[in-house]
């Protein structure tokens, strides 16, 4: 027994160091411990059918590991450098940056039920359409068959008949919701400014209760350029902020936010032809 609790004792240190050195990919983020993820990722590798009854669209999820890449290679592009945000040919601009992600990728893929229709996103809903909420919160709707191929999987709007404390739990609700993959849209009055803004969600962490994102120019500051003042955003990849402080930023009077995801039956457009 000595010799055991010995052997023990000594091996501790080393397992300490494996876990301490052990590096994680963001783009492979899931929401284990270090020690699950490796039993999970040796299970798929062991075994890469599905159970019965739990089908998995490939050609989704690689739609959306596809669009993760993209915007890590922008996020890369940037090197930690603000970036030309304010002209609207800029990518590194909200709404522009997440649609130049999917527009870059779309065509390699369509919709099973409309399979020569080309995708797209569809455009942030106008102001007057917006009311009684501010601008922002929502895209236009559009049909699957203009090429939509997203679907509100949830949305958050301020109901002035609760308390501020109901709506809180409402809008903490709605963003443990966010799956890998979704698109987001909000209208937000936070520590970084008031208005529209967009991003792209990399999961929930029900264990840290976090949620982890990419997006562009939600931190900028402005430049005086020839005179005029041009605003230059910061690109973010797999940022981590705490639900609540995601429910803080939109859950104002006449503010809220949506969860837009992709449809089940995304395939190869090769598959289509």
């Amino acid at each position: 027994m000595r010799r055991i609790l010995l052997l023990l004792l000594l091996l501790l240190p080393l397992c300490g160091l494996a876990e301490d050195d052990e590096e994680l990919h963001f783009a492979d983020l899931i929401d284990v411990t270090s020690e699950e993820a490796i039993e999970i990722d040796a299970e798929v590798e062991a075994d890469t059918i599905p159970e019965a009854g739990q089908p998995v669209n490939s050609a989704r999820e690689d739609f959306i590991e596809r669009i993760i890449d993209l915007g890590y290679e922008l996020y890369l592009k940037a090197d930690g450098r603000a970036q030309s945000a304010h002209f609207k040919g800029d990518i590194y601009l909200c709404k522009n940056f997440t649609t130049h992600i999917f527009n870059e990728l779309r065509d390699d893929f369509c919709m099973a039920e409309y399979p020569d229709v080309r995708l797209r996103i569809p455009n942030n809903l106008p102001k007057e359409d917006c009311r009684p909420y501010y601008y922002g919160l929502a895209w236009q709707d559009v049909d699957a068959e203009d090429g939509n191929p997203f679907y509100a999987a949830a949305e958050f709007r301020y109901d002035a008949s609760l308390t501020y404390e109901e709506n809180f739990q409402l809008a903490c609700e709605f963003m443990r919701q966010a799956q890998r993959g979704d698109f987001f849209q909000m209208s937000a009055d936070y520590e970084y400014g008031t208005g529209a803004h967009s991003a792209i969600m990399m999961g929930y962490d029900p264990d840290a209760d976090e949620i982890h994102w990419m997006d562009s120019n939600m931190r900028g500051h402005s430049r005086t350029v020839n005179g005029e003042k041009v605003r230059y955003g910061i690109c973010q990849y797999d940022e981590v902020r705490s639900v609540e402080w995601w429910a803080e930023a939109f859950c104002h009077k006449g503010r809220g936010a949506t969860l837009y995801r992709l449809r089940d039956d995304i395939q190869y457009r090769d598959a289509a032809d």
